[in-house]
């Protein structure tokens, strides 16, 4: 009997599961760009019987996905859902999940490490009983390390099992709409792409906004901070693509080699006190799990400096917190003013919660005067029904990806490595600075010194 293709997940009875792997493969199904042979199996440590699980993931699915539920289509996916209990954490239970394979004739293996980063070399450790597990492709969820030092050993282990070309370092965020849309509006527009640069550019702001606190990640939340939970990963990603020159070809090679010079020319400040803001919300520290006396940020704002012909100079201004006034994502292009009498352009894409383009620019007040006013232009892609209909959401777009062996939307390691050395070198600085982790009220903008960073140079944050 021929092999089944078989996803795995990791941590099956999680939150991610339930709330973004499950209602992701649903909608693939739906649009039938899940393929129909492939079997998923889920590994939890949890007294499931594959029919209990079924019938508790149907209430996740129909809750969470994205296009409308429809039972027949549920359970065409169902037929193909196993559940295995395990405790993954030990080795000597990798031998039965082996047998367990061979029992269902599961091959071509995908493996999702839907758990903590501190489980990933443990599971290696046991995939190594299983048979065909090495040539299979595996995903990881980010934080991909706690620094430099912990991700440059995490990957070892990675690779000393997996093939480098069969690691998927997903971060949703590449798989968002409007983050894919970054290099059409860019490369695909003569009138964007021929200004975009520090001659005609004043600054480029990525804010990456958030009104809910830590919740129920506080232990988590508390080892990291918004530096290592953001923007090391996701606002890095973003600013390399904004930033990157345009790859010579669509393949993931160039497209890699492009953001990876960016990340290679950050310029690390020389004035830390004139260039970043930590900020920690009012009552962070009566959050669940998280210390009583600590100094963790759940805000960072920082200017950055590209080193390079096209941005020296110029200003990237990055910022990301929780317990904000609202919830959004957007970068934010600030062209340069032509004139005292005029504002300036500003082109903003917006990622979240709603995805599309926002145009300001200036014309003449009717009538007769000469007075120059600002006029916007505002595309709101996510407000029809066609594109919610029809635009897959992050998690589809990579699982997806990764069923065909597409890497482009994911982080490979010399970017992750790139990224964890700067964040490193940032704390660092800050820390051997005595700069403190400021105050600020929850439902606000942020710490009021943030504001502060970007009026020192003349710069401050848009908010449309």
């Amino acid at each position: 009997m021929s092999e089944k293709n078989t996803f795995t997940i990791f941590g099956g009875t999680g939150d991610l599961t339930f709330r973004k792997l499950l209602p992701a493969l649903y909608n693939m199904e739906m649009t039938g760009s899940n393929p129909f042979d492939t079997q998923i199996v889920i590994v939890g440590r949890r007294d499931y019987t594959s029919t209990a699980y079924r019938e508790l993931a149907r209430d996740w699915v129909e809750k969470f996905a994205r296009l409308h539920f429809r039972e027949d289509v549920y359970q065409r996916m169902a037929e193909r859902i196993v559940y295995y209990r395990m405790d993954f954490t030990k080795e000597e239970a990798y031998g039965e999940l082996n047998d367990f394979y061979h029992e269902i004739n599961a091959g071509n293996h995908i493996f999702y490490f839907a758990v903590a980063p501190r489980f990933f070399p443990v599971i290696v450790q046991g995939l190594k009983k299983v048979e065909g597990a090495q040539g299979g492709k595996v995903v990881l969820e980010k934080p991909f390390g706690e620094s430099l030092e912990a991700a440059a050993a995490l990957n070892e282990k990675m690779e000393a099992f997996f093939s480098p070309d069969h690691i998927y370092r997903i971060d949703h965020y590449l798989g968002k709409e409007m983050v894919r849309n970054i290099q059409t509006i860019r490369f695909a527009n003569p009138i964007f792409s021929n200004v975009w640069d520090a001659e005609h550019i004043e600054c480029i702001q990525i804010s990456a906004l958030e009104e809910v606190g830590v919740e129920t990640r506080g232990g988590y939340y508390d080892h990291s901070g918004a530096l290592k939970d953001m923007m090391q990963n996701h606002l890095f990603q973003i600013l390399s693509i904004v930033a990157m020159e345009q790859p010579r070809s669509p393949a993931v090679e160039d497209m890699h080699r492009e953001q990876m010079k960016v990340l290679a020319a950050l310029v690390m400040p020389e004035d830390i006190s004139g260039s970043m803001v930590l900020g920690q919300y009012e009552g962070y520290r009566g959050e669940p799990s998280v210390a009583a006396d600590s100094h963790t940020e759940t805000y960072a704002a920082v200017r950055l400096l590209v080193d390079n012909e096209r941005w020296k100079g110029m200003p990237f201004y990055i910022r990301t917190g929780k317990k904000l006034e609202k919830r959004e994502m957007q970068v934010a292009i600030v062209f340069k003013s032509p004139s005292p009498e005029a504002e300036s352009n500003i082109l903003n894409i917006r990622i979240q919660p709603t995805e599309g383009v926002y145009l300001q620019f200036n014309i003449k007040r009717p009538g007769e005067t000469e007075e120059i006013i600002q006029a916007k232009m505002d595309f709101c892609q996510s407000c029809s029904v066609e594109h919610h209909l029809n635009t897959p959401e992050a998690y589809e777009r990579l699982i997806g990806a990764c069923f065909k062996g597409e890497l482009s939307w994911f982080s490979q390691w010399d970017q992750v490595g790139l990224s964890w050395k700067y964040v490193d070198a940032l704390k660092d600085a800050y820390r051997r600075n005595g700069q403190p982790v400021f105050s600020y009220e929850q439902g606000c903008s942020g710490p009021k010194e943030a504001e502060q960073l970007l009026a020192g140079y003349g710069h401050s944050w848009f908010d449309k």
